[in-house]
């Protein structure tokens, strides 16, 4: 590996940037290996939280915890998303009371990683403090930062039969119509007051090459 390409950047969504986010460091380790199984390589991945959201009192960051479920080896190969071994009883207990959403579920492992980022946000860590401490169990080889400390939602403006025109969360539209309500514009909630999260722009401007993986254009990505 020539010093040139020492520090390298990715912009990653969720499932799309997790899997290109594997390859990347196999090959890396191949061609830059560290000795120990590594890469002397320096990644930081810059996660999308675009597609953040509020569901059951737990603040849920889907693309961040895909990338680091995937790199750490607890993902579900079969879905792509979540935990593996996953069960979901909580959801169905939720389900049973007539708690909305329904649409949404939750796994009860994953649900512990949701726990956890929401109490400790609520003791006033930031998102970027937050995800490093979940990274600590799961050591995916990079540095995974959030894209923002603050709320910036993608949201999605539709038709509604009784509300008119209306924007719901990129959640609501994506999972529970399945992206078939047709999208008018895709706004984003809070990004006036949005800023990078801290080593962001740092580690665009320092990196030798910045990457944007295969993703969604206008909601992973494009955020």
């Amino acid at each position: 590996m020539t010093p040139a390409l020492a520090r390298i950047t990715v912009l990653s969504g969720g499932i799309g940037g997790a899997r290109f986010l594997v390859g990347l460091i196999a090959h890396l380790r191949a061609i830059n290996p560290d000795g120990h199984g590594g890469t002397l390589t320096k990644v930081t991945v810059i996660g999308n939280t675009g597609d953040d959201i509020w569901v059951h009192g737990v603040r849920v960051c889907p693309d961040l915890d895909t990338v680091m479920y995937t790199l750490g080896g607890g993902i579900s190969a079969e879905r792509g998303w979540g935990r593996e071994d996953e069960h979901f009883t909580v959801k169905d207990e939720l389900a049973a009371y007539g708690v909305e959403p329904t649409w949404f579920g939750l796994g009860d492992r994953d649900l512990a990683t949701h726990l956890i980022r929401t109490q400790s946000l609520q003791a006033g860590f930031t998102l970027t403090e937050v995800t490093a401490a979940l990274c600590d169990r799961w050591q995916p080889g990079v540095t995974l930062l959030p894209m923002s400390d603050e709320r910036a939602e993608t949201h999605v403006v539709v038709d509604d039969p009784e509300q008119g025109r209306v924007a719901i969360h990129f959640q609501e539209w994506w999972i529970r119509h399945r992206a078939q309500l047709k999208a008018h514009a895709f706004v984003m909630i809070g990004i006036d007051d949005a800023k990078p999260a801290p080593g962001v722009l740092e580690a665009i401007l320092d990196a030798d090459l910045v990457i944007l993986p295969p993703s969604n254009p206008v909601v992973s990505v494009g955020t």
